[in-house]
């Protein structure tokens, strides 16, 4: 165990920016994406808060460019990174690959210590992998690399059964889960509340919910005309059901995106409290607050998103705590047009959780363990060089 240090949801904020948009995935050319733009923003707005990962393209290399650009106070930013997924079909969770992996985030963010380490789509990998995991994250931890460590994931069932795994096996909770496109207008499966128990019973201290327009299905555009169409999981009959609500939110002189995001923040803000973050103060910045607020991870891909998403979330949570009138009315249209036109209108589709991994999937990762021979690896004693060796290689 590490030195004392105060729980995460004492420093976590409950808004965090999502950079998995800073990639191809969700941005056809996230290099001239305004990542510095978004990134100043969001620090003056007080919810510099960063959710990336190497598996995601650029995006780790591009915030450290923003933030190399910006130089903001380190202790002003919460930064959240991931180990383990290399490719769609590639990981590794071995202890010299994820120690390598933490040591090449610190040089592409720019900085000694990371505040939040995820293991990433830990469904793809054994029970025993994600112990080894966690187990070497908890070691960088204590050597002050780390602060707080989590899981990540899509599937519920099994990101309950690993921490309760985990908790067992080692005494220890996890300090965050995170699960994606389990609790938006599609699919509530994350506010179960035999799920939240079994949570609370693994002494989980966060749990952020992420991809609340699950990952574009939610959206006026919807997935088959952007660069999620070619990897999106939702099988035709989902993507269908969903792209249909957005004639409905029309009709009401609405948009898709500010329904889905707001149900979602007022929602998860409630229910998830428990397993939420005081880190926050609506009127005069970061701060602590008595109360706790459910965690989300919102994606963004301009500066403009990242604007209207803050408003969206403020609003939600004055009318969602009964701060401010005009909040409290706006939630319960919100919230009644979701009841009761949206999910009726999802039909079959409503909760459909697809398969992670697919049925069939074979982890191609050759050799487990091994890891660059670069400068970084060099650096960190991480591979041995022998004497004579007349040049170093290049990163």
């Amino acid at each position: 165990m590490s030195a004392f240090k105060p729980p995460l949801s004492r420093v976590m904020p409950p808004l965090v920016v999502g950079c998995a948009g800073f990639s191809k995935q969700f941005h056809f050319d996230p290099l001239n994406m305004p990542y510095v733009d978004i990134v100043r923003r969001a620090i003056e707005l007080d919810i510099a808060a960063f959710d990336t990962s190497p598996y995601y393209g650029p995006s780790e290399i591009l915030l450290g460019e923003a933030l190399k650009t910006l130089n903001p106070p380190r202790n002003k930013c919460f930064l959240i990174t991931k180990v383990g997924r290399i490719a769609s079909n590639e990981f590794d969770y071995t202890p010299s690959w994820v120690r390598y992996s933490v040591y090449r985030s610190l040089e592409r963010l720019g900085t000694s210590y990371l505040d939040l380490v995820y293991t990433h789509d830990a469904e793809f990998v054994s029970p025993a992998e994600v112990l080894a995991a966690v187990t070497e994250l908890r070691r960088l931890r204590d050597e002050g690399v780390i602060r707080y460590v989590g899981i990540s994931g899509y599937p519920i069932e099994t990101l309950a059964s690993l921490a309760e795994m985990i908790l067992q096996e080692t005494g220890e909770p996890l300090d965050a889960v995170m699960s994606y496109s389990h609790l938006c207008v599609q699919n509530t499966q994350l506010a179960r509340p035999d799920i939240l128990r079994r949570f609370k019973n693994a002494q989980v201290n966060c749990i952020p919910t992420a991809s609340i327009l699950s990952m574009g299905l939610l959206t006026t555009r919807g997935v088959n005309a952007g660069p999620q169409n070619t990897w999106h999981p939702a099988p035709p009959g989902l993507r269908k059901a969903c792209h249909d609500l957005v004639p409905i939110v029309q009709a009401e002189g609405m948009r898709m995106e500010d329904v889905c995001v707001r149900w979602a923040l007022q929602t998860w803000g409630r229910i998830g409290a428990p397993f939420g973050s005081h880190a926050y103060n609506l009127t005069n910045g970061t701060s602590l607050s008595s109360r706790r607020l459910g965690i989300v991870v919102m994606g963004v891909a301009q500066v403009g998103d990242l604007e209207e998403n803050y408003a969206t979330w403020k609003s939600a949570v004055a009318g969602a705590t009964g701060m401010d009138q005009a909040s409290v009315e706006q939630a319960k249209d919100v919230d009644k047009l979701v009841t009761e036109k949206l999910i009726p209108s999802l039909g079959e589709w409503k909760d459909f959780t697809w398969a992670s991994p697919e049925k069939g999937f074979v982890n191609l990762r050759l050799a487990p363990g091994q890891i660059p021979v670069d400068d970084i690896s060099i650096r960190k004693g991480l591979v041995h060089i022998p004497v004579n060796t007349m040049e170093r290689p290049k990163i």
